[in-house]
């Protein structure tokens, strides 16, 4: 018999489908950030956008990493290539006062990023349309 037999093949390409299929939604990783609640649409678009958190506690994160107000900027840059069209979503605690994430919008702005987003969650119980 000089055919390949493909079904081992295909067993175990079944078996990693089934491990990331259920790996994947564990592989979202973040900041925890209490996002508020807001009756808004989805953000459509193809690249990936920046994450920036500011927690209760009034720490700043660009993506995982903790920052100053002052090196945000700075490394927002290096991170998007010098590239100001990029999109950036803005993270805010809920409990963080809104001069704070204004502060970090306005940092944002001054170095040339103007495609800003605020995140937040939809009200518990809505249902998308």
């Amino acid at each position: 018999m000089s055919e390949i037999n493909v079904t081992p093949l295909v067993d175990v390409m079944l078996v990693l489908l089934i491990v990331f299929m259920i790996a994947a939604p564990l592989l979202t990783v973040g900041v925890e950030v209490d996002l508020p609640d807001a009756d808004v649409g989805e953000i459509s678009g193809a690249d990936e956008p920046i994450e920036v958190s500011v927690q209760a506690d009034g720490g700043i994160y660009l993506m995982e990493t903790p920052v100053t107000l002052a090196q945000l900027g700075p490394r927002l840059v290096a991170i998007s290539r010098n590239n100001p069209g990029v999109r950036v979503l803005v993270r805010g605690d809920r409990g963080v006062a809104y001069g704070e994430v204004m502060a970090v919008m306005g940092a944002l702005n001054e170095v040339g990023f103007n495609h800003l987003a605020l995140e937040a969650e939809r009200p518990r119980g809505t249902v998308e349309p």
